[in-house]
């Protein structure tokens, strides 16, 4: 089981970071758009909009990036935590699906609470 509890780990870590990579990407292409458009109230609207975009990819992506270090050094709250993330991802259809899935199947093991409960 400490195969899969680093696997749910890899996994909250790598798209907590493609969110954020998202988030980044689309906030300099909404930026440069507004550059190139040249018209000050697109600028300003694509700027807000940019920002929002980044600020909601942030905070979606954070806490799976919390979630897996926290597993990587068995903490019973990270486990909690990526449970909750987990029932969430369900709604990401198809990729977010199947990584809840696994992520409820491995973290809901009893053999996988007990490893949580001994190294707190």
């Amino acid at each position: 089981m400490e195969k899969h509890i680093n696997i749910v780990a890899a996994l909250q870590i790598a798209f907590s970071i493609l969110g954020l990579i998202i988030g980044i990407l689309g906030f300099v292409v909404l930026r440069i758009i507004g550059d190139i458009s040249g018209d000050h109230e697109a600028q300003f609207v694509l700027s807000i909009v940019a920002t929002v975009a980044l600020i909601f990819f942030a905070v979606l992506s954070i806490p799976g990036l919390i979630a897996g270090f926290g597993l990587l050094k068995r903490k019973e709250w990270a486990r909690i935590l990526t449970l909750i993330l987990s029932v969430l991802d369900l709604f990401n259809f198809p990729l977010g699906t199947a990584v809840g899935i696994y992520c409820i199947w491995a973290l809901s093991n009893n053999e996988v609470a007990a490893e949580f409960k001994k190294k707190d």
